[in-house]
């Protein structure tokens, strides 16, 4: 869950991107936005479903699972150099390259705890909980940039909280197959911790933004998610070496139910799938705002819970159908005041130009 932007409420740097993608004509605008929400849609659904086949179909390594989530990295190689013909500047900005290296090590534990919970929960339910990570974005926000709580975020925090509440409370109408009541709730309270660390991430992010002191382009964006991918990637690395992955591979892809050839189409496309997502979040950030990329985030969510069902028979109980209902509720109430924010800023802005004038 590597993470380069989702809602991370950056008004006044989104100003300075609009300005880029002003220089674009208008039809290659709509292209570059229809482009990445394709990507972004594909990655959403995508990345998660991957994850889960690997587990059901006989898939048991945490870390190599943990590792396709950021090992697509080297993609983001191909916008990078369409887009620029400089040496990434990253490189030589340390207030920039620290913050973003350790910024990847802790989505590399992020990558852990979601992939370890993925392992024993339906990814309907899975979707549900990582939703949480709005609440702990408005906690963390308040404490790192000094961001405001608002009845908007507060709503969103109580309706998310009793959200996953109630998925806790019917755990024995969700358990998979072959799943104790133990592992259920590890992998509950594992990706609760996956979405808390994602929670502090953006503020982190944020604030490495406002730290950097120069203007947010996609260029150094594309480029300091290029950065976290590769250290979340070497993170899960060192675990797949200290855990054996590497040498189980091979084992694991004979004995794999779909057939061997099938386990490492599953490995590549997840890997694949995933940057989608990221690379398409980064993009709709640029393009359009972030607001956007929380919208499609949002709309996507029962879209997984549906295709949970059909692909791997999950059961969608009632418990599960009102907490994806307060899910929803709870992105709808903070993307809502995510928007009055904006325009009460922009109002502003103009208000003091005209007054300059």
């Amino acid at each position: 869950m590597d993470i380069e932007g989702r809602e991370n409420n950056l008004h006044h740097q989104q100003q300075q991107q609009q300005q880029h993608v002003g220089i674009m004509s208008s039809g290659l605008k709509r292209f570059l936005v229809v482009l990445n929400c394709v990507l972004m849609a594909l990655g959403n659904t995508g990345g998660p479903l991957l994850l889960r086949l690997y587990f059901r179909r006989g898939g048991h390594r945490i870390w190599l699972s943990s590792f396709l989530e950021t090992a697509g990295w080297p993609l983001l190689l191909v916008p990078l150099l369409a887009v620029s013909r400089t040496p990434p500047s990253v490189f030589a900005t340390p207030r920039l390259l620290l913050p973003c290296a350790v910024l990847g090590l802790l989505t590399g534990l992020d990558d852990f705890l979601y992939a370890y919970g993925l392992a024993f929960l339906p990814v309907s339910t899975a979707a549900i909980l990582i939703s949480t990570h709005l609440a702990f974005t408005a906690l963390f926000a308040f404490l790192l940039v000094r961001q405001r709580f608002t009845p908007y975020s507060l709503n969103a925090v109580a309706l998310l909280t009793v959200g996953a509440v109630i998925l806790g409370l019917h755990v024995s109408s969700d358990r998979p197959p072959g799943v104790s009541r133990g592992q259920y709730y590890m992998g509950f309270f594992l990706t609760l911790g996956a979405a808390a660390l994602y929670g502090l991430v953006l503020p982190l992010v944020e604030l490495t933004y406002r730290k950097a002191k120069r203007p947010i382009t996609y260029t150094l964006v594309i480029e300091m998610q290029l950065v976290m991918g590769f250290f979340a990637t070497a993170f899960c690395a060192v675990g797949m070496i200290v855990n054996k992955d590497f040498q189980t591979i091979p084992k694991e892809a004979k004995n794999y139910e779909l057939g061997e050839a099938r386990y490492y189409v599953v490995l590549v496309w997840s890997a694949i799938f995933w940057q989608f997502f990221f690379l398409g979040t980064v993009g709709v950030i640029f393009c359009v705002n972030t607001l956007l990329a929380g919208i499609i985030i949002a709309v996507f969510i029962p879209v997984v819970e549906v295709l949970g069902v059909i692909f791997f028979d999950e059961r969608f109980s009632s418990e599960k159908g009102v907490a994806l209902a307060l899910s929803l509720w709870g992105l709808a109430s903070y993307s809502y005041g995510e928007y009055r924010e904006g325009k009460e800023k922009k109002e502003k802005e103009v208000a003091l130009r005209a007054q300059s004038g």
